[in-house]
């Protein structure tokens, strides 16, 4: 005979679908405020609710400044205890371990070295390496340093910053790592506008004559690209076709790793 569950008690399940309704509440403001707030009725239509019930559902939310009401017009918005509450979570925020469970499944995914790295100009930092052990090592280690312009990370990070940014990398010499390597400035704001166009950056045999990458950038709760993230390879098993496919997958866990950081970045 086959146990079943005990049933929660009504005061519990009540207790827990009410507090599912009054974070819709909040979800809905934060989502559609755009700066001046939620009237009412919208509120309440939106989430296919009546007045009444909003109200009651509102009232705990703006006891705690979770949400403010504007006197005046008695419009909803997000109140400073929504971002006291973001502010708490961002400074719980480590890059690496936010990135590191996507880095894994990346790996396994495409069964080849992944990176991650960051901006320190006018380069790049590794900051974390997964790799198969069953294929030939990359000759990257974290902590070690590598230029921005002959880098998959590199130039996925370098296509998102400022002019500035681009101008320092140039200032500082292109000079040729490999016979692919992009190393003057038309070529390589070129290549800069194409990483932007399609969200992915591609390395080819640019920095490692044996190896092609696919990268695509990471953004913070700021909407700055701080980071990058690459799945590297040997020719012969990452060819120009696989790079192509690679590339879109890349972009979308680079989108997740953003949005865990904040980001509100939509693909290009």
């Amino acid at each position: 005979m086959t146990e079943t569950a005990p049933k929660k008690p009504a005061t519990e399940r009540n207790q827990s679908s009410s507090l599912r309704r009054a974070l819709a509440v909040l979800g809905y403001v934060r989502d559609h405020g755009d700066g001046r707030g939620v009237p009412l009725a919208q509120l309440a239509d939106g989430l296919g609710l009546n007045k009444s019930t909003v109200l009651r559902l509102a009232g705990p939310l703006l006891d705690e400044h979770l949400l403010d009401r504007d006197r005046e017009t008695g419009w909803f918005r997000l109140g400073h205890g929504s971002l006291r509450l973001g502010q708490a979570y961002l400074t719980t925020l480590d890059l690496r371990s936010v990135a590191a469970e996507h880095l894994r499944r990346l790996q396994r995914e495409a069964g080849e070295t992944v990176h991650l790295t960051v901006w320190q100009a006018p380069g790049i930092v590794y900051l974390d390496k997964v790799e198969d052990e069953t294929n030939v090592r990359m000759a990257s280690r974290v902590g070690s340093r590598a230029p921005a312009y002959c880098t998959a990370t590199g130039k996925a990070i370098l296509a998102w910053l400022p002019e500035e940014a681009v101008a320092e990398v140039v200032a500082a010499g292109l000079r040729p790592v490999t016979a692919w390597t992009i190393a003057d400035e038309p070529r390589l704001r070129a290549d800069l506008a194409r990483i932007r166009a399609r969200g992915y950056s591609i390395d080819d045999r640019e920095n490692e004559p044996e190896v092609r990458c696919v990268a695509a950038p990471i953004f913070d709760h700021t909407g700055e690209v701080t980071a990058a993230l690459s799945v590297s390879g040997l020719t012969s098993r990452m060819t120009a076709a696989r790079v192509r496919a690679l590339g879109p997958v890349v972009a979308q866990v680079g989108l997740r790793i953003s949005r865990e950081l904040g980001s509100d970045r939509q693909p290009s």
